[in-house]
């Protein structure tokens, strides 16, 4: 934006941001080669699973600076655990939201493997639906790479703030973490991927909404994965493709052309896509 150009309000940032999503999901559904599943994440789930003990994450590390002891904390999308389960050995209770029963099953196998019990998984979508009850409340409400794909982004972040008690925290990359396939896209689609909206039109959105987000960033990080298998698995996952059609054959060819093997036995992909990743924190309400 340049000095002659004024700032857009609030509504039309919201209003791009759901332009984007939703031509992010008429893409998705128009190439899709079966229907979609009734849990997205259920097969891929392994590859959010991550020890609570770690000491080589510094997102994590970020977020355990802003945690209290005593602290509830409400992790909306929680996944498996990546940021649920080692905050739970720092604050008082952590309530783990997410829609994915495969990811909640993850999560509850991680509880009991690290002994964890005070983190209590809640099978729901955010915003919750009309008639679920009332919204949990907790001093801070966590987001974790998790937005990118909400179309109503506004009504999302009015819900958030109204369950925060002390500050609302999200966890943002400046590219979403689902870009590593893009480049495949043209290959086995013929199409460029519509992109979804991330940390750069998520920070106006807030600041027009009144709010003086703080921001830290967490330095620049690059997706790999354990295995070939893994990566494949993940990949036809964001492409919406089936094993063994042509669409899958292409895939697999541009696979085997771009992955390469680390010094650890894990593989990524060449050209690599890394991000920075930002902690966004801003109070509740205005």
């Amino acid at each position: 934006m340049t000095a002659a150009e004024p700032a857009l309000g609030a509504d039309a940032l919201v209003d791009a941001w759901a332009a984007r999503v939703r031509a992010n999901r008429e893409q998705s559904e128009r190439v899709r080669e079966a229907p979609e599943p009734g849990d997205f994440y259920a097969p891929v789930r392994g590859l959010f699973v991550a020890d609570p003990h770690r000491a080589d994450d510094p997102t994590l590390d970020l977020l355990v600076e802003i945690a209290r002891p005593g602290e509830t904390w409400l992790d909306i999308g929680a996944g498996a655990g990546r940021y649920a389960l080692p905050l739970a050995l720092r604050v008082g209770e952590v309530i783990a939201l997410d829609p994915s029963e495969g990811m909640l099953e993850a999560l509850r196998l991680g509880m009991a493997e690290h002994g964890i019990r005070n983190v209590l998984p809640v099978h729901a979508r955010w915003p919750l639906d009309e008639g679920a009850g009332s919204h949990p409340r907790a001093d801070v409400v966590l987001i974790a790479h998790l937005g990118y794909d909400v179309e109503r982004i506004g009504e999302f972040l009015d819900a958030m703030e109204a369950a925060a008690e002390r500050l609302c925290v999200a966890v943002l990359a400046e590219r979403v973490p689902s870009a590593p396939a893009g480049p495949f896209w043209p290959v086995v689609h013929g199409e460029e991927r519509a992109k979804l909206p991330a940390l750069g039109q998520f920070l106006p959105i807030l600041r027009a909404r009144g709010r003086e987000p703080a921001i830290t960033y967490a330095g620049r990080q690059r997706r790999g994965f354990a295995s070939r298998d893994a990566l494949l698995a993940w990949l036809r996952n964001q492409l919406f493709v089936v094993p063994g059609s042509a669409a899958d054959r292409r895939l697999v060819a541009e696979l085997d052309r771009t992955m390469v093997s680390e010094d650890d036995g894990s593989v990524s992909l060449v050209p690599s896509i890394d991000t920075r990743v930002g902690i966004v924190r801003w109070g509740p309400r205005a």
